[in-house]
């Protein structure tokens, strides 16, 4: 179990891709705290990775307040005894073209996906920096890296996360503390399934790879970089997108 004795947080854990992360922190021997604005389905979550024989907790929070962060942070480290992995995961869209989207579109979308990581990781640190031991991996997009019509507000989102990352990698190197950015390309979630068939063999054929993601896939890298084999990785992008940005 390469994760015995850690503690790991993972936000938007509740579903999709955060599920799966969690799911695989838990299996390698973490003990999770299941962070969701949907609190049954956390609770359903955490409930499953509890039959992994680990511990694990659900909690209601909005990254977007700094607030509920700490408070979410500060239970976590009471209930589990520490806080070693934290996964900034949460997200929303809400898509338009620029001339139609509206400014409250914007601001809650740099709200929730990167002031959220801010608030996260500043709450983390704390409790990281004491102990001189911390992993952070935060979930960005390939539209992040190469744009998307109609995703002003989330590419411009998943950007700056890319950049915290570099930036919180940079400042507490010297505690021990990495920090690391993912970006998948196109996975299948609830958001892609519900698209055509044809559509989504059209995304499937920009891939070089030749298909869609999964959630697993994305869990596979988080699992490497907050494990020791990635004790000398900080301030990268691990692209998991199947050849489709390079």
């Amino acid at each position: 179990m390469i994760l015995k004795d850690k503690v790991a947080l993972v936000t938007g854990a509740a579903q999709g891709i955060g599920k799966a992360i969690a799911l695989r922190l838990a299996q390698s021997g973490a003990d999770v705290a299941i962070v969701d604005m949907n609190l049954e389905k956390a609770q359903e979550t955490a409930a499953e990775a509890e039959k992994l024989g680990t511990r694990a907790i659900a909690l209601k929070a909005n990254v977007a307040s700094l607030q509920e962060a700490e408070v979410m942070i500060d239970e976590t480290a009471a209930k589990l005894g520490a806080i070693h992995i934290l996964v900034n995961n949460a997200g929303i869209t809400k898509d338009a073209l620029m001339l139609r989207m509206k400014e409250e579109d914007w601001d809650a979308v740099i709200a929730v996906n990167l002031k959220g990581v801010f608030n996260c990781t500043k709450a983390a640190v704390r409790h990281m920096a004491k102990q001189r031991y911390g992993r952070i991996v935060n979930i960005a997009s390939i539209v992040g890296e190469m744009g998307n019509a109609g995703q002003a507000n989330y590419s411009a989102s998943k950007a700056g996360v890319i950049a915290l990352a570099k930036t919180v990698a940079r400042e507490f190197a010297s505690r021990n503390i990495t920090c690391n950015a993912i970006a998948p390309g196109f996975i299948e979630t609830a958001m892609t399934l519900a698209l055509s068939e044809k559509v989504r063999e059209e995304l499937a054929k920009q891939i070089p790879i030749g298909r869609l993601g999964t959630p697993e896939d994305v869990a596979e890298g988080v699992l490497f970089l907050v494990s020791d084999a990635a004790n000398y990785i900080t301030g990268q992008v691990l692209n998991i997108n199947g050849g489709m940005y390079m």
